[in-house]
């Protein structure tokens, strides 16, 4: 694993629903202004490790340790100001509104106007509509699409949708990004640039964590990964590991990658 201090300690970390255990005694840790890649089959309960890192979900056992606090049961909000982002596997935007207000949605975290100040234009609301407005703006031009902003959300293309969800993120100003299936429903020149977006975005000073199921997206690009089946993590290192792993191959990535 690498040198890098944890931004992200998960210890034996699980939910479950019913009699069903989606996430099961994991522990592991997300090494800050790195990437780490969560894989596994349909079903391995990745989807639900986010949610529970994100506050979507709280755990019914363990806890969740991000920057040395422990912020286990923290709802999506209280997580988002400490600084974890997140997008889903599928865009959730505003289809009618433009691509800047969509973005500008993810800035409201950092402002502290109120309904009076919204009404009569208070000072302190057009300063931080201002100061919203050039972070949304900086956040479209990082991920590509600062010429898109006027454009109805419904208009842009899948892959621009993605980047545009990324870009929410990002207004949000977090430490941690969490990418649920990125990759997911464009081909593959648009997954070697959205790739390439990542690298920037951990250049910026973001450790970045993704699900993904593009496996030469993900050998390519992470410097750690770990492997979910049924909940359970079976094995983690550095993408050579895996690759090589009987556990694995066995579980997930097939003779093919031996």
């Amino acid at each position: 694993m690498s040198a890098a201090p944890p931004l992200l300690r998960v210890e034996r970390l699980g939910m479950s629903f019913g009699g069903l255990k989606a996430v099961n005694e994991v522990d592991l840790e997300v090494p800050a202004g790195k990437i780490t890649a969560i894989i596994g089959p349909n079903g391995a309960g990745k989807t639900t490790f986010f949610n529970l890192v994100s506050g979507f979900h709280a755990p019914t056992e363990g806890r969740v340790v991000f920057d040395g606090e422990d912020v286990t049961g923290l709802p999506p909000h209280r997580m988002a100001r400490r600084g974890v982002a997140r997008t889903f596997q599928t865009t959730r935007l505003f289809p009618e509104a433009s691509v800047l207000d969509n973005v500008i949605v993810g800035r409201r975290l950092h402002t502290r106007s109120n309904v009076f100040d919204a009404v009569f234009r208070s000072r302190r609301h057009r300063r931080e509509d201002e100061e919203s407005r050039v972070k949304a703006l900086e956040a479209l031009a990082a991920t590509g699409t600062r010429d898109l902003a006027d454009v109805p959300v419904a208009n842009v293309s899948q892959e621009a949708g993605k980047r545009v969800a990324i870009a929410l993120a990002l207004a949000t100003e977090p430490r941690l990004l969490l990418l649920d299936e990125p990759a997911a429903g464009i081909n593959p020149h648009e997954t070697d640039g959205l790739s390439t977006l990542i690298r920037s975005i951990v250049q910026r000073g973001v450790t970045v964590c993704l699900v993904e199921h593009k496996m030469r997206m993900v050998m390519d690009l992470s410097d750690h990964v770990a492997v979910l089946n049924y909940g359970r993590k079976i094995a983690e290192g550095t993408p050579a590991e895996i690759r090589g792993d009987p556990k694995v191959i066995d579980a997930y990535l097939g003779a093919e990658h031996a």
